[in-house]
């Protein structure tokens, strides 16, 4: 296992949790994607690279295939816990709080971890390339869906923000900002990553 990944990676939840604490009922949506960037961009891709290719690591069991179906598990747990109703609940509920962190966390590091396997070669590295771009582009939607609403999808009035009121407009485009600048840039990284690495010259052509 990887030592200085998984420091980091834990580090990074460590300030998730911080933020969310701070954060947790305030009803902002700024404050909520700070935390799921944070779990989902940071924290997981750095656990994944920990235990990529070790017994813990949950990518193991799903194939060639797997980061294609890890990428669609992202998006169904990401859209279900973006969902109005669900958002209200994990707002004033601490189990359903845990729930959705803990959702988000373990989607996060699959999708991470399978598409960054060490063993794949050939087709799974452009199923990894898949995976990764799949989950930018439905990242996107929903960051430009956020952004651009034209009414509060998740309640009006003010909120406060770490200590900042922000008008329900604000704290929705915000939110909305931040899920396009983080979760889907950092996916879209993840896939040129990969497609570079495939499109390496071997070391025999090197030296040619």
């Amino acid at each position: 296992m990887k030592t200085a990944p998984l420091i980091v990676g834990f580090a990074a939840l460590l300030l998730a949790l911080v933020l969310l604490a701070l954060s947790w009922t305030s009803g902002s949506l700024v404050a909520h994607m700070l935390v799921h960037m944070t779990t989902v961009a940071i924290g997981a891709p750095l656990l994944a690279v920990a235990i990529s290719g070790r017994r813990r690591d949950p990518s193991c069991r799903l194939g060639k295939s797997g980061p294609i179906l890890a990428s669609i598990i992202e998006l169904l747990i990401v859209w279900v816990w973006h969902v109005p109703v669900m958002r209200t609940l994990a707002e004033t509920r601490t189990d359903a709080m845990l729930a959705e962190q803990a959702s988000f966390l373990l989607a996060g590091v699959l999708l991470w971890s399978a598409c960054f396997r060490p063993q794949a070669e050939g087709s799974g590295r452009l199923a990894g390339i898949i995976g990764l771009l799949f989950t930018s582009i439905h990242m996107t939607l929903l960051g430009v869906l956020l952004t651009l609403a034209p009414r509060p999808l998740y309640g009006a009035g003010d909120v406060t923000c770490l200590g900042i009121t922000l008008s329900w407009e604000a704290d929705q485009q915000l939110g909305g900002i931040v899920m396009l600048m983080v979760g889907a840039a950092a996916y879209l990284l993840g896939a040129v990553v990969l497609l570079a690495d495939i499109l390496k010259p071997a070391p025999s052509e090197r030296c040619r």
